[in-house]
């Protein structure tokens, strides 16, 4: 006998609730760049596919209310899981949505038909070449280009390539020998202009063939020459007072300007290849895999693989690959790669340089990328610990420290010309800003702008504090500056007797170098690694909060010599003056009830007599 047991109305709620978390981590993860999005229901099958300028926006739309729409409601309630496919604009989105629909038809997403796609610009494979736009694509030799989504796009190329090289549009056999035979006549095409009768012999093939070249040119959008034509004649249209003719000249200049003939989604030269790409990190390699199929991608996705023993890219995507070909039963014998590595005899590796097979490489290498961001994100959410240990790691590694700095301290100097000379100390734990740790300071043994002799102060008295205080010291210290300023913190360390006990580095504004102590060759992180984002971060808060009290002492001083000649002004006047205007500028543009509101009718009235009598 078989047993079957339903879930209880708690365990319903717990899987809504294990769905619904689920989903919200996925969300907050998502990219907010052009791309497609898949839902995927509990028997993991594509449900919907849809397009987005921005992929984060539009799929959070879905899931933060109630729909007028059952279907949609019904469509939400069974999503499971979600996957996303960036690419690099709107109109690559709508070619790859229309693209996945057909292969995959999806149960709520209209039916697309293969006969109902969008058009090419065809050059015939033929003596004098035809060109035309077509939806069917034979493979004859013939070169298509496009498809065109833009319906516009069309009928200003035919009618661009048209006016400028006139082709024959009949369907005439025009070989050699047929025209010897004298087997054809000119027609009204010749007559009116659009046609220069190569069929009776009126054109050299040579010339045509220049002019194909030259339409070639135009459709992979090398229109350039064709642009400065068009302008010079729009020019002369309205030098001759034909401002309608003009118009309709810019009009379509405007367009070609707009248009992209080169798509990196759809390319039918491209044919049953695979398309692998890797990247990597101190932990993880991830490998994405894009499936192009009749000249059309129909198929991404990403592995990510654990590395072992630091592991090099060629290792990771030969592992990865011969995974994601098992999985996918590819028996494709093309491959696309991002790295040189040996796959045996039996495959052709093709590692693209230029043209649309780059163009592949690197849509493949920027999902790959998105990957491994949303990953961090969602271990973000799930696991902050876990997270914030592989930064610290990583900064270990990238900044070749003894320990992971978990306590971070950055300073800065601030001063206009010598005046009001302060300094900030910013402190980070875990690679976040624990403000309540700030602190300020004015500095008291320096006259006039002498950012190093400041540095030397602050970061002794710091450091002389929290020894005498018996308070735990960072990992890491910071200086804004290069190796003067680093070399003048050096100095307190070294009285102090903290060199070797506490790491410290500078970091300089101008090309974000890294200068280490008794090191005259400074360090270049990657612009784009998190080591380096947390060392600006902490760099800009400490130069933010050192501005903040810089200004707040500026004013302070500009009110105490502004209101020192106003009898009955005092400091506790000055302090209530502030802290409701935030300047003496504000102050001096306050109307008289304002000031009579904060200080009284009496001394307000006085106030505001003694600044107006001075202006």
């Amino acid at each position: 006998m078989v047993h079957i047991t339903f879930p209880s109305p708690k365990e319903n709620e717990y899987f809504r609730f294990v769905k619904s978390n689920h989903i919200e981590i996925q969300l907050k993860s998502l990219p907010e760049v052009p791309g497609v999005y898949q839902y995927f229901d509990k028997q993991d099958k594509i449900i919907y596919i849809g397009k987005a300028k921005n992929v984060k926006r539009r799929v959070s739309s879905y899931f933060n209310k109630i729909h007028e729409n059952q279907k949609t409601n019904l469509l939400v309630k069974n999503i499971i899981r979600i996957e996303h496919i960036v690419v690099e604009s709107e109109m690559d989105a709508l070619l790859l949505e229309n693209n996945l629909i057909k292969k995959y038809q999806p149960r709520y997403n209209i039916l697309l038909k293969d006969d109902k796609t969008y058009p090419w610009i065809c050059i015939k494979k033929e003596p004098f070449p035809r060109v035309f736009y077509t939806r069917r694509i034979i493979k004859d030799g013939s070169e298509y280009f496009g498809p065109f989504p833009n319906k516009k796009t069309i009928p200003i190329l035919m009618d661009l390539i048209k006016n400028l090289y006139p082709l024959r549009t009949c369907s005439f056999d025009l070989h050699d020998k047929k025209i010897k035979q004298k087997k054809y006549k000119v027609c009204l095409e010749y007559h009116i202009g659009n046609c220069l009768a190569p069929c009776v012999e009126k054109m050299d093939s040579l010339i045509y063939d220049e002019n194909i070249e030259a339409i070639r040119s135009i459709l992979r959008g090398n229109f350039r020459a064709t642009v400065v034509f068009f302008k010079k004649q729009m020019l002369q249209f309205a030098k001759n007072m034909a401002f309608e003719k003009a118009q309709i000249i810019k009009e379509k200049i405007k367009i070609l300007e707009n248009y992209q003939a080169k798509s990196t989604i759809v390319n039918p030269k491209i044919n049953n290849v695979d398309v692998f790409t890797v990247i990597s990190d101190e932990s993880y390699g991830y490998i994405n895999f894009l499936q192009v199929s009749h000249g059309a991608i129909t198929r991404s996705h990403t592995l990510e693989i654990k590395k072992k023993m630091e592991e090099t890219d060629e290792v990771l995507l030969s592992y990865g690959i011969i995974e994601i070909r098992q999985l996918f039963q590819s028996i494709s014998q093309t491959l696309f790669l991002s790295n040189k590595i040996d796959l045996g005899d039996e495959l052709k590796i093709v590692i693209p340089q230029q043209g649309d097979k780059k163009k592949l490489i690197d849509l493949s290498l920027r999902n790959a990328k998105f990957f491994r961001i949303d990953r961090f994100k969602q271990m973000q959410i799930v696991d902050p610990e876990r997270h914030e240990k592989r930064i610290m790691m990583q900064m270990k590694k990238d900044l070749r420290l003894p320990k992971e700095p978990i306590h971070i301290e950055c300073f800065d100097n601030s001063n206009i010309q010598g005046s009001n000379p302060v300094a900030a100390c910013v402190v980070f734990k875990n690679g976040k800003p624990h403000k309540k740790e700030y602190r300020h300071y004015n500095i008291k043994t320096v006259t006039g702008p002498d950012d190093f002799a400041s540095m030397e102060e602050v970061v002794f008295r710091r450091y002389t504090r929290l020894l005498d205080e018996g308070k735990s010291l960072p990992q890491l210290i910071v200086v804004d500056g290069g190796k003067g300023q680093l070399s003048s913190a050096v100095k307190s360390l070294d009285v102090l007797g903290l060199r070797g006990k506490v790491s410290i580095i500078g970091i300089a504004k101008r090309l974000e170098e890294i200068y280490f102590p008794e090191d005259p060759v400074p360090l270049y992180i990657d612009k784009k690694s998190e080591s380096l984002k947390i060392l600006q971060r902490a760099r800009d808060e400490a130069h933010r909060f050192g501005i903040a009290f810089h200004r707040n002492k500026r004013s302070k001083s500009s009110l105490s010599s502004e209101l020192d000649t106003v009898k009955g002004i005092g400091p506790a006047t000055r302090d209530q003056l502030l802290a409701k205007f935030k300047s003496l500028k504000r102050i001096k543009a306050a109307t008289q009830n304002e000031l009579i509101e904060v200080l009284g009718g009496i001394k307000g009235l006085k106030l505001f007599l003694a600044l107006h009598s001075k202006g």
